[in-house]
């Protein structure tokens, strides 16, 4: 992972990339060569791998969400998406979005994965980085609700929430 982002910067690569899980944990305590590395580069950590990424304490991180994504995204000109309740999506530029939807039992195996593919997807269809993540964040969660509504939130699973991303672009439009 670590030698491919390298590779695209400096091939000049200009389309969004999304960077999520063992990517990141690829640059753990490196994260100063994130910086520049791609022009439009979206980040997905949730707070353990954003604390294995700066080598600090998740707990740290926990209890300044916004103030560490923002200044990661500042930092590394990229739009950081901070996972977990409440999920904060944050620009270089300043811009800094708490997400409302979602449920706790979307914390389990795949659910990161789903995110990716919704950003990756939205980005591809040309939204610009910042709105490719806050919908696909926006659209996951509701995904999610729904999902949760219909089987409840205990045992979700990431397939049951991919069966409803397209009744959360319904709602959505």
């Amino acid at each position: 992972g670590r030698e491919l982002l390298r590779e695209l910067g400096k091939r000049g690569y200009k389309k969004p990339v999304v960077v999520d899980a063992d990517g990141l944990n690829a640059f753990a305590g490196e994260v100063h060569t994130l910086r520049g590395l791609l022009p439009q580069l979206i980040i997905t950590p949730h707070p353990g791998e954003l604390a294995r990424l700066l080598k600090n304490d998740t707990a740290d991180i926990q209890l300044g969400r916004a103030r560490y994504a923002a200044s990661i995204a500042k930092q590394l000109g990229c739009i950081v998406v901070l996972k977990g309740d409440k999920t904060l999506i944050a620009s270089p530029q300043g811009e800094l979005l708490t997400n409302n939807t979602g449920n706790p039992g979307m914390a389990s195996g795949g659910m990161g994965d789903v995110l990716t593919g919704m950003i990756a997807g939205l980005a591809g269809q040309g939204l610009a980085p910042f709105a490719a993540a806050s919908t696909g964040v926006y659209l996951h969660g509701l995904a999610g609700d729904l999902a949760a509504k219909e089987k409840g939130e205990y045992g979700l699973i990431a397939s049951d929430l991919v069966e409803k991303i397209p009744y959360a672009i319904q709602k959505y439009h």
